[in-house]
């Protein structure tokens, strides 16, 4: 009863100021607006990396050529190819915690199809390659073994050159030309998106590896390859396979204690993860910077409910003559407060989120909006009026009766 009481003094205070209890209640209602829009965006921009990142694969190692030595000479990073198609199979074979290991080389070339052509990437691959980005194709077949071992000129295409070669006609069985060299599409990748450093992995053609290194793109090193891509057979097992391929390479590369090796070995999930947590905590930081918002919006609550108080002192005086205690005082203070918080609290959260939505359908940009965001930002828009509400609440409970029924 006497918080239903209070409610109903609240409401009446509020509504003979309502001028007043808006433009108090703006703060909140731009702060929790602030909040659950930038936590929006936050969510959407780590949506975005997560999506990315799980474009790429899932526990993979990405082996590189490292430095070399020639005629005296230190050579940077992948200067020369020291890496084979036979290392990416002994890799498979011998290396009990991974699962594939995919050899890839690769260039760019014009690629035509009657009076169209594009230019784009092409990459010389084995069938491990797209198990190992997991990446269907969506229309025709994949590459197959017997593809790379007879250096067959068959090749799969990605959305973006599908679209730009042949609009809207079928591209299987069609005849393409790389470098001259005329290829049959056998396959239509799914669309993968943009990767992490945002360049289009849909840009892109793939043929057999042999295809590549025997017909198309030409080294005076035959049968090097320009990476090897590695799966680990699990998350687990990511370390202990790239303990086995580092030792595996050294034995095949001759490498001796005291010589520095000829690869380099990636753990891209690490790589991957970091990226992922700076957009976490990014989100994170756009949330708490707009949190700081609701702390000048509950401050100048604070400071009209101060206001307040010295206005309706009489009136508390008057209460508390007949019968009134300190904490029905204090509770109707500080349920106003609150219901001015909570008031602010509910037209910031439809605010924010009709601003998430525009920041999505003018700039193009994924906005998450979460039911946890909402309550959460609500809950302390209310725990906001509780905070800088209970000291004018105090204020207004700790009055001396006869002290306020003399107040002018």
């Amino acid at each position: 009863m006497e918080l239903l009481m209070s409610l109903r003094i609240a409401i009446r205070a509020l509504r003979s100021n309502k001028m007043r209890s808006f433009l108090t209640m703006l703060g909140i209602i731009i702060g929790i607006a602030a909040v659950i829009a930038m936590v929006a965006i936050g969510s959407g921009a780590s949506k975005i990396v997560s999506e990315q990142i799980a474009s790429i694969g899932s526990n993979i190692l990405l082996i590189l050529p490292g430095s070399t030595t020639s005629g005296g000479l230190r050579l940077p990073t992948g200067a020369a190819p020291t890496l084979t198609y036979d290392d990416a199979r002994a890799i498979q074979k011998e290396c009990s915690a991974v699962a594939y290991a995919a050899p890839v080389v690769r260039g760019a070339a014009q690629i035509i199809y009657g009076n169209m052509n594009w230019s784009t990437v092409v990459m010389g691959i084995t069938p491990e390659y797209l198990l190992v980005r997991n990446w269907p194709v969506i229309h025709g077949r994949h590459i197959t073994p017997s593809d790379v071992e007879g250096s067959v000129k068959n090749c799969l295409i990605g959305q973006t050159v599908a679209t730009n070669l042949f609009g809207s006609e079928d591209p299987i069985g069609k005849i393409v030309r790389i470098k001259k060299v005329p290829f049959t599409v056998v396959g239509l990748l799914d669309q993968k998106g943009q990767s992490p450093q945002g360049t289009d992995q849909d840009d892109i053609v793939y043929i057999p590896l042999r295809t590549a290194q025997r017909k198309l793109f030409g080294t005076q090193f035959p049968n090097t390859v320009g990476s090897i891509m590695v799966q680990a057979k699990s998350e687990q097992d990511l370390d202990r396979a790239e303990e086995q391929v580092n030792v595996l390479l050294s034995q095949r590369h001759r490498i001796g204690p005291s010589r520095d090796q000829d690869f380099t070995v990636r753990n891209l999930s690490e790589i991957l993860g970091v990226a992922e947590q700076s957009s976490k905590a990014m989100s994170f930081l756009l949330g708490a910077v707009a949190s700081i918002s609701l702390i000048v919006g509950g401050i100048g609550i604070m400071n009209i409910m101060l206001v307040s108080v010295t206005e309706r002192t009489r009136e508390i005086g008057i209460r508390m003559a007949i019968g009134a205690k300190e904490r029905d005082i204090m509770l109707q203070f500080l349920v106003e407060a609150v219901l001015l918080t909570l008031i602010g609290g509910i037209l910031g959260m439809a605010l924010g989120v009709a601003g998430a939505k525009l920041v999505s359908a003018f700039f193009n940009w994924p906005t998450l909006i979460s039911a946890k965001a909402i309550l959460m930002a609500v809950g302390f828009s209310g725990a906001v009026g509780i905070f800088f509400g209970f000291y004018p609440a105090r204020k207004a409970a700790l009055l001396n009766p006869i002290e306020a029924l003399r107040y002018e």
